[in-house]
């Protein structure tokens, strides 16, 4: 999941009519925000598309609150539900036949609109939520922001041993760390949310198309327009669909109709791109930079005595029809010595998240794959001093 990355900064964008990406001012004693999970590496592609995603909206379009009233989700823009299941059908990763489009202000609304309508007023206790750890630092955030009596956050689903019902949210590919993920609990009275905010060609290989009752995926990573804060659900079960939009309904009266029409726009020239030798796909593009910067991390990471990375099986991509990597969007790095190796960074002036914040180690930190490319050559410098030093080396 996407979700809101804490320290997010501003960009200034250049001219929709240049093909520079945005530039920044790094100095070599600056500090380099990896923290967090900005997509924003993927806007020079979006450039190189200049007006073939622009719209023109008028003062007097889409002034109401309905879009389709004859639909469960009736805020949904019927053009972004078409562009949705075109996208998914074009890329193969998940099932839309027969199941109920509910789109929120991206997958994190999702996700607490899920958990609300799988939970029951009429239950005594409120009903256990848990990940199997490391997991996705947000959910524990949002599951304990508002201290509802309807769900409880319980942490580890491979440690969860209470009776009674519960939630397990399975996030594939798993942030922080990449892995490919199934439900760890499997008992009777359980109810699962699949989080596939990355099973996306970028970062995953697509080894078929999901077929699960409520799957999350969101516009930000996705195409990386975080900015628009759009994400969807595709729900199987009627009744869970009119709950979660029954969500939405009293939380925000629906989700912006300009984000709608935007995101299924954009979608519709990505999966254009798909279909078309004439166009650079967009999956080929960002799988390329990805492939890169992972490249350049092994090759500096594999010098190292103390420090490793994941390693990922090679699997057949249905998209691509080729054997692919995986090119996770975060870096899930881990020190052998026995130090908080957050604190460890930024005295290095590097700015990542701790394991802990996963319910891991703090000799694990998250490392973000999205950074700008001079933040990233910075990062890979630093890096590379920090090794020499812990190999023994004299760095200058």
């Amino acid at each position: 999941m996407g979700g809101l990355e804490n320290g997010a900064t501003n960009n200034q964008n250049s001219s929709p009519t240049t093909t520079k990406p945005t530039k920044t001012s790094l100095s070599p004693d600056s500090m380099i925000n990896l923290d967090q999970g900005d997509p924003t590496l993927f806007e020079p592609y979006w450039r190189k598309m200049g007006d073939k995603c622009t719209l023109v909206i008028e003062g007097c379009d889409l002034m109401s609150y309905f879009s389709d009233i004859s639909n469960i989700c009736w805020f949904l823009q019927p053009q972004l539900g078409d562009a949705i299941k075109r996208l998914h059908r074009v890329v193969g990763n998940a099932v839309t036949e027969d199941r109920h489009i509910v789109v929120g202000t991206g997958s994190t609304q999702l996700l607490m609109a899920a958990l609300y309508a799988l939970s029951s007023p009429a239950d005594r206790h409120p009903v256990s939520l848990v990940a199997a750890a490391p997991f996705y630092s947000g959910y524990k955030d949002q599951a304990e922001f508002l201290r509802s009596g309807l769900y409880k956050w319980e942490g580890d689903a491979q440690t969860f041993d209470k009776d009674g019902p519960y939630i397990e949210v399975v996030t594939s590919p798993n942030n922080p760390d990449g892995a490919v993920r199934e439900a760890v609990v499997n008992r009777g009275e359980g109810k699962l949310v699949y989080d596939l905010a990355y099973y996306w060609p970028q970062y995953t290989p697509i080894t078929l198309p999901l077929d699960h009752d409520i799957m999350l995926f969101t516009f930000s990573k996705c195409t990386g327009h975080a900015g628009s804060r759009i994400g969807w659900a595709l729900v199987k079960d009627k009744e869970v669909a009119r709950k979660m939009t029954e969500y939405m309904q009293i939380s925000s009266i629906g989700v912006s109709k300009e984000s709608q029409i935007r995101a299924a726009k954009i979608l519709g020239v990505l999966g254009e791109g798909c279909r078309t030798a004439d166009s650079e796909n967009f999956f080929e593009y960002s799988h390329s930079i990805l492939k890169e910067r992972w490249e350049r991390l092994r090759n500096v990471v594999k010098n190292s005595r103390v420090f490793s990375l994941p390693k990922y099986p090679r699997d057949c991509c249905n998209f691509t029809g080729k054997y692919m990597d995986s090119n996770p969007a975060f870096a899930w790095l881990h020190s052998k010595e026995d130090i908080d190796w957050e604190s460890r960074l930024r005295e290095h002036k590097i700015i990542a998240r701790s394991g802990e914040r996963f319910g891991a180690s703090p000799k694990y930190v998250r490392i973000s794959m999205f950074s700008p490319p001079e933040a990233f050559n910075l990062f890979l410098e630093r890096l590379s001093a920090i090794i020499d030093n812990t190999n023994g080396n004299v760095v200058t």
